[in-house]
């Protein structure tokens, strides 16, 4: 098992940034792929960037267009989410994943979840 907690959600206007952490626990957090999703009310869940087990490859959302940044720590277990030019259209509920597919966009490739942590982006 591998556990997950969200942190670093809050309210932002737009333009501004914001710093999501995830920490992990439980099994070699290095062993994983790491990812970042998102849901608004009324959506589905999407894919927002994922990372490689070393940290060394990084994929991103379409959306994301160079705003966001997914960054691993292996030695602290934690996997950062670093979001610059923020818009109302970005806010929703930011869940991290774990898998052992590095690099997947879907959803089902990720085992382990948090339990998110709410980003909202005034105008």
């Amino acid at each position: 098992q591998v556990q997950l907690v969200e942190s670093g959600g809050g309210l932002v206007q737009a333009g501004g940034s914001l710093r999501l952490s995830c920490a992990a626990s439980g099994r070699t957090f290095s062993d994983y792929g790491m990812a970042w999703f998102r849901q608004a009310p009324g959506n589905e869940r999407e894919f927002v960037a994922a990372i490689s087990e070393s940290g060394g490859t990084a994929y991103y959302g379409h959306f994301t267009q160079g705003r966001f940044t997914i960054s691993r720590d292996n030695v602290e277990n934690t996997v950062y989410l670093r979001m610059n030019s923020l818009r109302p259209e970005d806010t929703a509920v930011y869940y991290c994943a774990a898998g052992v597919r590095s690099g997947s966009s879907w959803y089902g490739d990720y085992a382990y979840w948090g339990q998110g942590t709410q980003v909202t982006v005034s105008v």
